[in-house]
């Protein structure tokens, strides 16, 4: 398991850096399939003191599932603790859900592919900016099934997530509706 460390606006102390590898490094004892495991620690600038420290987690493992979790306070070593211990319940509850799979005489093993990984919307602080394209993501695409790409996007919280169909052999766009149902995008070539 690798664990990386990037940091934004905050000093990288050797204290804070044994706390994060400390916490995070009993994360396979949980999942032990893990393969990567990044954590970004920042500071931002807020109106609310508690929400300044950031500590955001994001694993692989070697299946391809992602989950990832971020958490604020007003102190990043709090924000650490409570960033792993939500990850903690995520990874409890992927794990439950693979032991109902299997239960239920569904798949044996789920098989998720890697997610279009979300950023959150950056403010722009001058009103006369120029809008374009600001980041690009690039992620391999793996075959599931959509009743696999909802589970895939529950786990990571988002609102869509982006996947190659296994049945149809094409990209499609899963996103959650207002009313709790999904919806789903299929691109049309004309």
């Amino acid at each position: 398991m690798e664990i990386s460390i990037n940091v934004h606006n905050v000093d990288l102390t050797p204290r804070l850096q044994s706390h994060v590898e400390r916490k995070t490094g009993r994360l396979d004892r949980y999942m032990p399939d893990l393969t990567d495991v990044r954590v970004e620690l920042a500071a931002e600038n807020t109106r609310s003191a508690n929400e300044r420290q950031v500590a955001q987690i994001t694993v692989r493992d070697n299946r391809g599932t992602i989950l990832r979790a971020e958490e604020r306070s007003n102190d990043m070593f709090a924000a650490v603790d409570q960033v792993v211990d939500k990850l903690y319940r995520q990874i409890k509850r992927y794990r439950g859900k693979r032991r109902k799979d299997r239960r239920s005489g569904g798949v044996e093993e789920l098989v998720v592919g890697e997610p279009l990984p979300v950023e959150e919307a950056e403010e722009l602080e001058e009103e006369g900016m120029e809008l374009g394209i600001v980041r690009r993501k690039r992620f391999p695409l793996r075959p599931m099934a959509p009743d696999e790409a909802i589970e895939q996007m529950e786990l990571l919280g988002h609102s869509f997530f982006v996947f190659f169909n296994a049945d149809e052999e094409a990209i499609h766009v899963l996103y959650k509706r207002r009313d709790g149902s999904y919806g789903l995008i299929e691109p049309v070539f004309d």
